[in-house]
């Protein structure tokens, strides 16, 4: 994504936040006289990996432009439960009424890039890539996946528009694993991906067959991963998905699979609890 396209994305983000938020007016901010002064400090209360310093600016700048954000930490560093991470200085009417929007930014995609970290980490010495899929927040996703990114993880294609992922009601309709693939191959062009879901081993030998480079194995058990990977050698790309779980992340690694793709990384959310603390 270009850096202008990545800059518009954030202001949509923040735009449409404060639209569900702000609405007609912050009601509460009228307490506060309209020139008043103020600062705060955001606190992290847990470990984890920091993520969306961007959309945190962005929800401050646009209400107040005049705001000053100094960062203590940035993007991808590791931070520890107590720690600092930002001081910001403005309009008190502004910090408060972006207050929330900010947060909610930070602490979820601070969430995503600690999940996806947990993951990384736990394939730490082996070949593999940790993939994400579109099980993403509804207009949240390039966000995401963004993270995902920072936590050392890669993405999976944005959505429908960018790769072709044939799944088994797309063979299904369209009459078996050749034709399908020989349609999709006539379809897309330069940088389109095209991947093939299959669910047993026969399926594999059909889309090697058909010309497959890249195959996701759906649920394949230990044994049939080993399989799979031996039996393809370097004639395509596997990527396992379905019923990966932290636990059994490793010993799936160790089968072989270039690619594991986890759709908890974005769907199970958990956030990082922060905290800001407003000083006259």
């Amino acid at each position: 994504m270009l850096e202008s396209e990545f800059a518009a994305l954030i202001r949509r983000n923040v735009s449409n936040s404060f639209d569900e938020d702000i609405g007609t007016g912050d009601l509460s901010a009228q307490l506060i006289p309209a020139t008043q002064r103020s600062s705060a400090q955001v606190i992290t209360r847990q470990n984890g990996v920091l993520c969306g310093a961007p959309w945190f600016d962005a929800c401050f700048l646009t209400l107040d432009p005049d705001c000053t954000i100094d960062w203590l930490a940035r993007d991808g560093d590791q931070i520890t439960a107590g720690q600092m991470l930002c001081k910001v200085s403005g309009n008190a009417r502004a910090l408060l009424g972006a207050e929330r929007n900010a947060l909610n930014f930070l602490q979820t995609l601070s969430g995503t890039a600690t999940r996806a970290r947990r993951h990384v980490d736990e394939v730490a010495g082996i070949n593999v890539k940790i993939m994400d899929t579109r099980k993403t927040l509804p207009g949240l996703r390039q966000a995401q996946k963004y993270a995902v990114r920072i936590g050392g993880g890669h993405n999976q294609r944005i959505g429908l528009y960018d790769g072709i992922l044939i799944k088994e009601n797309h063979i299904a309709a369209a009459g078996g694993i050749k034709p399908v693939l020989e349609q999709a191959f006539r379809l897309a062009k330069p940088g389109i991906s095209v991947q093939i879901e299959v669910e047993s081993l026969a399926q594999l030998d059909e889309a090697l067959a058909a010309g497959a480079k890249l195959i996701l194995l759906d649920n394949f058990d230990l044994d049939n991963l080993r399989a799979a990977v031996q039996h393809t050698g370097r004639r395509a790309e596997l990527e396992a998905s379905g019923g990966i779980t932290l636990e059994n992340l490793r010993e799936i690694a160790l089968t072989g699979v270039g690619r594991i793709s986890i759709g908890s990384l974005t769907k199970d959310l958990e956030t990082i609890d922060l905290s800001m603390r407003f000083s006259a």
